[in-house]
């Protein structure tokens, strides 16, 4: 009779330990999930983790009945690092307070964001641990790329930032192309092009040498844009003051630390229709200067022939 009591007592401790390990029904307690499953566990409402979101999120933070997306673990964002052509993985909670099913849709922006489902429902009172994988493909630059993974239900989106660190050697380089100069207005069109594998911060000299001497030259000065890598940006330097009659050698040299000069150039003639008129005034005048001073010339040696001729 005793070990009969004995074994009932111990059949309803551990039912009831059953009981608040498993949550709600329909919810499965999963100590780990690999890439391609879910983990769903109970998530006692009315806790903090549901009613804040976690640093990171660009949305709104919900209200005591909304739901949250944030990297497992608590952490403010999600962060990977790995060699380029490689896999990373990673875990994105999702928490539903509410009394009803979720249903969930997720995606990736900025980096190659692939999930275990891209359309997830979560049960009343439950988090889902949604795996997700990012593909490096063996072109990827080494250094820091950046990115999101969305979350969007009941008419909300939550962002989670999403920060890579491919490794591999670190080079800075840059390159000026496609340098152009517009002659009606003398702005000067040129591409900045980061052909390295970190993020440049640019600076900009600007040289111009026409037919009588230098016309233009401004010192290195810093650019108001970063360039990460593989990346380019085509800006327009201004000239307010070009010459109005010249033919000029513009030259454009881009630094940025830890990187070697690039230096690119463009010929371009300015001439302007005033200029153009006062030179052809100048041409005339020195045309007729010198057809007038020839016909003196000739004058006077006919005189002096003339005068030799009358002499005895």
């Amino acid at each position: 009779m005793r070990t009969a009591a004995r074994s009932g007592l111990l059949a309803a401790a551990t039912a009831l330990a059953g009981v608040v390990a498993g949550g709600p029904a329909g919810a499965q307690a999963l100590t780990a999930a690999p890439f391609g499953s879910l983990a769903l566990t109970a998530a006692p409402f009315g806790s903090q983790a549901l009613t804040a979101a976690p640093p990171g999120l660009t949305a709104t933070p919900p209200g005591p009945h909304g739901w949250t997306a944030a990297p497992a673990a608590g952490r403010p964002y999600a962060y990977l690092e790995g060699p380029a052509g490689s896999v990373l993985q990673d875990t994105l909670s999702l928490t539903n307070p509410g009394a009803g099913p979720l249903t969930v849709r997720l995606s990736g922006h900025g980096a190659p964001v692939s999930f275990a489902a891209p359309t997830v429902t979560v049960p009343a009172r439950t988090r889902a641990d949604v795996p997700f994988a990012v593909t490096l493909t063996a072109d990827t630059p080494p250094g820091e790329h950046r990115g999101t993974v969305r979350a969007t239900a009941a008419g909300r989106e939550i962002r989670v930032d999403l920060r890579l660190r491919v490794s591999g050697p670190r080079l800075a380089a840059l390159t000026v192309e496609d340098v152009r100069v517009d002659t009606a207005t003398g702005s000067l069109r040129y591409t900045l092009v980061n052909r390295g594998t970190t993020v440049l911060a640019p600076h900009l000299a600007v040289h111009a040498e026409g037919v009588l001497g230098t016309v233009l030259d401004r010192p290195a000065r810093a650019l108001p844009l970063t360039l990460r890598p593989g990346e380019r940006a085509t800006r327009t330097e201004p000239w307010p003051d070009p010459p109005a009659l010249d033919s000029v050698t513009v030259r454009l040299t881009a630094t940025a630390p830890d990187a070697a000069p690039a230096t690119a150039r463009a010929d371009a003639s300015f001439a302007s229709g005033p200029a153009l008129t006062g030179a052809a005034g100048l041409l005339l005048a020195a045309a007729a200067g010198a057809g007038g001073y020839a016909v003196r010339r000739r004058g006077r040696a006919r005189t002096q022939r003339a005068s030799a001729g009358a002499t005895p």
